[in-house]
């Protein structure tokens, strides 16, 4: 057996999917199963962590079984199994942890703790080949990060958000103007289909800072919707809806421009949950197309938590042999950074 022959089957359990994958060569995806919760969520407005756990813990058999009917490989084939070790809620990563164990233990192959965003990020590696040094854009419900990769498996963080993330900016606001949860796609829908757009501020933070925040630009949607009750107006949605996500996409492609310039990468990446947004897509396309740098963007199946992109990610360490001992315990707090692989 080559690296490109071996079989990996991979475990995401980090929140509200329940997603088993085998994937042959750390390329050659043979089957993704996602267990979606969000109908069970939507008449809370978010995710709860206990009702998460639960459902993992019931799904996580019939999708392992689905996984293995869909990929037409036995349990004997797997050569490893990875998992979500972090981050995440520890209830729902626990899951994953103990099923991947013991699946490692009874096959008596490696396992590979592996990390979320680290999946995301190597999602764009199931598409095409990351040139190095890339810059790696992170959208989603709980992150938002601009990751320099110097060189393949490394991570280096250059900027963060300093309160909400992109996808819980999106989901608050959603909220705020009666949408159901998951809003950010309702937001978008909406924004696009507007004309008119309301002006809303920017937050730049500091010249040379790459981080983020979203909490005023929340704010300052609730006052103007506050402003419409008051004033016994109706609410432009549309309008509102569109300069929200205008100002988000203007902060997120600026700042990550101006990074990828200044760290002189080759190549742009965009991932996570929110990158499957319309306006996002297209805005940073046409800002990497004007300035010649290539960009990496995986499908919507690949943007939202799976386990294909988790077992992209673990190949990183299986082709190392850095494997993860059976002690190891589910991480919600887990860096990137420290993740990352030692050549």
């Amino acid at each position: 057996m080559t690296d490109k022959d071996y079989l990996m089957l991979a475990i995401e359990t980090s929140c509200d999917e329940t997603s088993v994958a085998i994937v042959r060569g750390g390329r050659e995806v043979l089957a993704n199963v996602v267990s979606s919760q969000i109908e069970t969520h939507r008449r809370f407005g978010g995710v709860v962590p206990e009702i998460a756990s639960r459902k993992h813990v019931e799904s996580i058999t019939l999708i392992l079984e689905e996984a293995f009917a869909k990929a037409g490989v036995g349990r004997g084939d797997i050569d490893a199994v990875a998992v979500t070790q972090g981050p995440g809620l520890i209830g729902a990563l626990l899951v994953g942890v103990v099923a991947a164990k013991t699946l490692a233990m009874a096959l008596d192959v490696p396992l590979i703790g592996t990390h979320h965003i680290a999946g995301h990020i190597y999602a764009n590696r199931l598409i095409g080949e990351i040139v190095y040094p890339a810059l790696a854009l992170v959208v989603s419900g709980g992150h938002t990060e601009l990751v320099l990769l110097e060189r393949e498996g490394v991570f280096r963080i250059v900027g963060r958000t300093r309160d909400d993330a992109v996808g819980e900016a999106y989901d608050k606001v959603a909220r705020a103007l009666s949408f159901p949860y998951p809003g950010g796609p309702y937001v978008d829908k909406l924004a696009q289909a507007s004309e008119e757009e309301v002006e809303l501020p920017r937050a730049w933070l500091e010249p040379d800072s790459y981080d983020f925040s979203f909490s005023g630009l929340k704010s300052a949607v609730l006052a103007e919707i506050n402003r419409a009750k008051m004033k016994g107006e109706e609410l432009a949605q549309g309008a509102l809806a569109k300069g929200f996500q205008a100002s988000v996409i203007d902060v997120v492609t600026t700042k990550a421009m101006r990074a990828a310039q200044a760290f002189g990468v080759r190549q742009m990446l965009l991932c996570g949950g929110v990158a499957a947004n319309l306006g996002l897509r297209e805005r940073l396309t046409a800002l990497c197309a004007d300035a010649g740098l290539p960009l990496l963007i995986p499908p919507p199946s690949l943007c939202s938590d799976n386990a294909a992109m988790i077992a992209a990610a673990a190949d990183l360490k299986w082709r190392r042999r850095a494997f993860t001992p059976l002690d190891m315990v589910a991480w919600p707090q887990l860096s990137l950074e420290e993740w990352s692989v030692q050549d």
